[in-house]
């Protein structure tokens, strides 16, 4: 008798295992699969910043201040030194920089921030710095200038756009932590 138990568990277990793996079941064989969803604001920054990042270097110069910052999603963001000089950082969990709002700072050994030795901090938190590419601010720029207009989606939603410089970049941060 309790080896039949065992043996019914076992089975319900697995139907319940393959029902989750499975997907929904109550979705029509013939019904397309669920498009993925759309790569929010930052996923297409992260990629814009991408086209224009240099291979992975040890540091860079920092004077300690910085022009502004802009969150990539949950382990990037992008580091302005100057209006024209930008760096794509990657840190190491346990941040996360997808909500943006909040300042941040960078620790410097000599006004140089280096990576897997520095690092960004966030409030209270330090995240330590994996990796660090060089953007090609001015060429980004430059390209983004002669590129012809996008015209809109007629599927997206409409939201007025909020009017900026295109030349400056996002965030103005002061570089100091929580700032």
């Amino acid at each position: 008798m309790r080896t039949l138990r065992v043996v019914l568990a076992a089975v319900v277990l697995v139907e319940l295992l393959g029902a989750c793996v499975g997907g929904n079941s109550a979705r029509p064989a013939s019904a397309p699969p669920a498009s993925a969803p759309p790569p929010s604001a930052q996923q297409l920054a992260l990629e814009q910043y991408r086209n224009y990042a240099g291979p992975p270097i040890p540091y860079f110069v920092w004077l300690g201040r910085l022009y502004s910052w802009e969150p990539l999603g949950k382990d990037r963001l992008v580091v302005f030194t100057t209006t024209n000089e930008a760096y794509l950082l990657t840190v190491w969990p346990p941040c996360d920089f997808r909500f943006g709002g909040i300042g941040v700072g960078l620790t410097s050994r000599t006004n140089t921030v280096y990576a897997r030795t520095d690092s960004v901090i966030t409030g209270r938190m330090r995240c330590p710095i994996d990796e660090i590419r060089k953007i090609d601010y001015p060429r980004m720029q430059s390209d983004l200038h002669r590129a012809p207009p996008v015209p809109p989606n007629p599927s997206a939603p409409t939201q007025p756009a909020a009017p900026t410089d295109p030349a400056a970049p996002p965030h103005a941060s002061g570089g100091q932590p929580g700032g």
